[in-house]
């Protein structure tokens, strides 16, 4: 037991010896800088790579799903309003008012069939999806009750279209908005974590190359050698891992930062195309409603007052955002007359201004103010998307140019410090 004991306090004094000794010291020191590279090399990795992973799902995913939640909202909005609209034309439907809400119920449809994609990432939105999957045929039912109705000149089809809209309006919209809301919300966050500064890609790769630096300036004093070929290649392939992840890094950020900024308008003209639909199927509904339409006109006032923000947000320096503005005072005028005749009785004369198609009609305005916000946003969205792919693009070819950094440092410190070691054989 005793010289087992002083076997081990020999072995603990030689190796104490030699950590105080310079092959010792050296010996420690390569392994410290191969450490110190291989594990700036894996934080620099994973941080590279969530920042490329957050890229990707917005390119690939988010952004597509928001936008087909978007276009759930605003298909199931046009089609009520276009609904009210072909109800008010008569027993006998407009071509293209009819083609119109056919057309906006297939892409409802096949909008959210795309959006149920959302469900593996967020399956709190499976109320959402089942509410809308299963109201919309009952809605659509309840539509062709009410135009059956109209065509035999029944009264009740008034009943059954308003009956539509408040299903419409108290269900099924309210769960496209919350479909529209989760899916905005995973894009602002991707772009939050595509957008956070390096703070671990660009301290490590710094602390490495100040760790080599020390390293050179104590063999130096060591050995009266002023350069160790094997540092010195080891400082260069990390100061060019370092300026690669630094340079792609600040294009990363700065392009999805200004994507951010493009996601905000195309939120503001989304919502403002929304509101436009809102307020024409107010407008139509006040019709339908003959004298009892009080709370659809209140809404329609108060939705066209939403509208206006929302243009002032969108920046009025967009033409088409300016032609929408346009649009809308002329919508305003007509809508004008609209109440003016509908006032006076004339509820004839009031349907044909709101469904005319000239230049003085209401439709004719709608239509305009809707195909100005329509280029507005497909502007906006093709800004957003070439930024994500600018930023994409910044980082692509990152993680290799990180590897093989990482592999070289470790290296070549290593072989600059072996010659050393060999000296002292």
């Amino acid at each position: 037991m005793l010289v087992e004991v002083r076997g081990n306090r020999g072995a603990l004094r030689r190796a104490a010896g030699l950590a105080r000794s310079t092959p010792g010291r050296l010996t420690l020191l390569a392994l410290l800088l191969v450490a110190a590279a291989l594990l700036a090399g894996a934080v620099t990795t994973g941080a590279v790579q969530r920042r490329s992973a957050a890229l990707a799902a917005l390119a690939d995913r988010d952004e597509p799903l928001a936008f087909a939640a978007q276009e759930v909202y605003r298909a199931m909005a046009d089609a009520d309003a276009t609904a009210a609209g072909a109800f008010l034309s008569g027993g006998v439907d407009s071509a293209g008012l009819r083609g119109r809400y056919e057309a906006d119920v297939a892409q409802a449809a096949a909008a959210l069939s795309t959006a149920t994609g959302a469900l593996t990432r967020s399956p709190a939105l499976a109320d959402a999806l089942s509410t809308l999957s299963g109201q919309l045929p009952v809605y659509t039912g309840l539509v062709e009750t009410a135009r059956a109705h109209n065509r035999q000149g029944h009264p009740v089809g008034a009943a059954y279209l308003r009956e539509a809209s408040n299903l419409m309006r108290t269900r099924m919209l309210p769960a496209a908005g919350e479909l529209y809301r989760v899916q905005t919300g995973d894009v602002v966050r991707d772009l939050d974590d595509a957008r956070s500064p390096p703070w671990l890609e660009v301290p490590a790769g710094v602390l490495l190359l100040a760790a080599l630096v020390l390293a050179q300036r104590y063999l130096t004093r060591r050995t009266n050698r002023v350069f160790n070929v094997g540092l010195v290649a080891a400082s260069a392939a990390c100061a060019v891992s370092l300026l690669w992840v630094l340079v792609a890094s600040s294009i990363a950020v700065s392009n999805a930062s200004t994507g951010k900024d493009h996601a905000v308008v195309v939120d503001v003209l989304a919502r403002a195309r929304i509101a436009t639909l809102t307020a024409r199927g107010d407008e139509t509904l006040t019709l339908v409603a003959r004298g009892g339409g009080r709370a659809y006109e209140e809404r329609y006032v108060e939705v066209v007052g939403e509208l206006r923000g929302l243009l002032d947000r969108a920046g009025p320096a967009r033409p088409a955002v300016a032609a929408a503005r346009g649009h809308l005072d002329r919508w305003q005028e007509a809508h004008g007359r609209v109440r003016a005749a509908d006032g006076a009785g004339d509820h004839t004369a009031a349907v044909a201004v709101a469904l005319g198609s000239d230049a003085g009609g209401a439709a004719s305005a709608f239509d305009g103010l809707d195909s100005a916000l329509l280029d507005a946003l497909e502007r906006a969205r093709a800004e957003f998307t070439d930024e994500i792919a600018g930023a994409r693009g910044a980082v692509a070819g990152v993680v290799p140019v990180v590897v093989l950094s990482a592999v070289l440092t470790a290296v070549a410190s290593t072989a600059g410090l072996w010659q050393r070691l060999k000296e002292y054989r």
